[in-house]
């Protein structure tokens, strides 16, 4: 950062093997890097099997996400077994969208399709208090 500055700067965590193994994934870095560059935008490169864990960095703070697109895993050469097809990229791209529709506003209601449930099981003025 130091050097190139912030301007059209992205910090990407990866694991530069293929596939990466998902105990090497690391994910505690994009934190690291949020806390040591808050102007700058932190991501993911993933070259992990599968989709979930791409989704998880983004849980973990990742403002982007860059995955390798292959036509076929079963190709030759190092990159495809870490890459991902056409559905995979559908996959991953469709639930980070559910996981920001999930993460909500961040303040805490009691929501309408919460409310038939309140009235059938809440207790007559009686409340429950928890650590005490």
């Amino acid at each position: 950062v130091e050097i190139l500055g912030k301007q059209d700067l992205i910090l990407l965590q990866a694991t530069s093997t293929y596939p990466a193994d998902e105990s090497d994934l690391n994910f505690r870095v994009i934190q690291t890097y949020l806390e040591h560059f808050p102007d700058v935008p932190v991501g993911y490169s993933g070259h992990e099997k599968g989709t979930t864990l791409s989704v998880c960095a983004v849980a973990m703070g990742a403002r982007v996400v860059e995955r390798h697109i292959t036509l076929d895993r079963t190709m030759p050469g190092s990159d495809h077994a870490a890459s991902l097809e056409p559905e995979g990229i559908r996959r991953v791209i469709s639930n980070i969208r559910r996981l920001e529709w999930a993460y909500g506003s961040g303040e805490k209601t009691c929501l309408q399709a919460e409310k038939p449930v309140k009235a059938k099981l809440r207790r007559g003025g009686t409340q429950i208090v928890v650590g005490r």
